[in-house]
C-alpha cells in the first residue's frame, strides 16, 4: 500500500499510515512518501511505538519514502481499540509540556532562569513525569546551546521520554542542533496529553 503524503503538514503523514497500518493485513507492507526528514524521525518512531519494522530511503532530492512491515502486528477491532486507549488512559502518569523557553511572563531573562531551574528541580524530585513534551520555543531547550541540556539528559536518563515538537524545530530552523530526545509530531503530543493522568505547564 502507497500513501503519498508529500507536502502535508504534521501529523497527517503520521495519522494517514496509522490509519494505513490498523486497517490492513498481517501481511501488508505501508509505504509512505514525505518531503522532508523529520516526517521520516515521526514515522519511523510511530512503528518503533508499535512494535514494527521500518527503513527509510531517499528516492530524489526532495522525497524520501518509509516502509513498514505490518507482519507482526496485533490487528483490533475499533471497539478493542476504545477499550485499550480507555485503559491506557487510567494508567498514565505525568506529562510536562514546555510549551516555551521561558517560564511565565515578564523578564525573558528571568523566565529563562526559572525554567532552568524548573527543569533541575524536576531531576531531583522523588517522583518524575513519564514524558516531557517540547514546542514552540521550547524546542530551544533540547537543541544545541541550550543550558538545560544536562538536566533533561538527567531525567531522560531517569527514564522519562524527552519528546520535541518537529514543526517547531523546522520553523526555528534548529532541526540538525537537536541534542537529547527525539523529534515528535502533534498526533503524539497530543495523545500523551490526552492520555495522561494529568498535564502540567510551567
Amino acid at each position: 500500500m502507497l500513501i503519498d503524503a508529500r507536502g502535508l503538514n504534521c501529523p497527517i503523514p503520521v495519522v494517514k499510515t496509522k490509519k494505513a497500518i490498523r486497517e490492513s493485513s498481517s501481511e501488508d507492507t505501508i509505504e509512505t512518501l514525505v518531503d522532508n526528514k523529520t516526517a521520516v524521525q515521526n514515522l519511523l518512531q510511530m512503528a518503533k511505538d508499535e512494535g514494527l519494522d521500518a527503513v527509510a530511503e531517499q528516492v530524489d532530492e526532495s522525497t524520501y519514502k518509509v516502509s513498514i512491515a505490518v507482519s507482526g502486528a496485533v490487528q483490533k477491532t475499533n471497539a478493542e481499540n476504545v477499550k485499550a486507549d480507555n485503559e491506557v488512559a487510567k494508567t498514565s502518569n505525568l506529562v510536562v509540556a514546555v510549551s516555551s523557553s521561558c517560564m511565565g511572563v515578564g523578564d525573558e531573562k528571568l523566565g529563562k532562569q526559572l525554567m532552568k531551574s524548573f527543569l533541575y528541580t524536576l531531576t531531583t524530585l522523588e517522583t518524575k513525569p513519564s514524558v516531557i513534551l517540547f514546542y514552540n520555543s521550547g524546542a530551544y531547550l533540547t537543541c544545541e546551546g541550550s543550558d538545560c541540556i544536562d538536566d533533561i539528559k538527567t531525567l531522560e536518563d531517569a527514564g522519562v521520554k524527552v519528546l520535541t515538537c518537529g514543526t517547531c524545530v523546522n520553523f526555528y530552523d534548529i532541526a540538525d542542533t537537536l541534542k537529547i530526545g527525539t523529534v515528535t509530531n502533534m498526533y503524539s503530543i497530543a495523545e500523551h496529553m490526552m492520555n495522561a493522568s494529568s498535564v502540567v505547564k510551567p
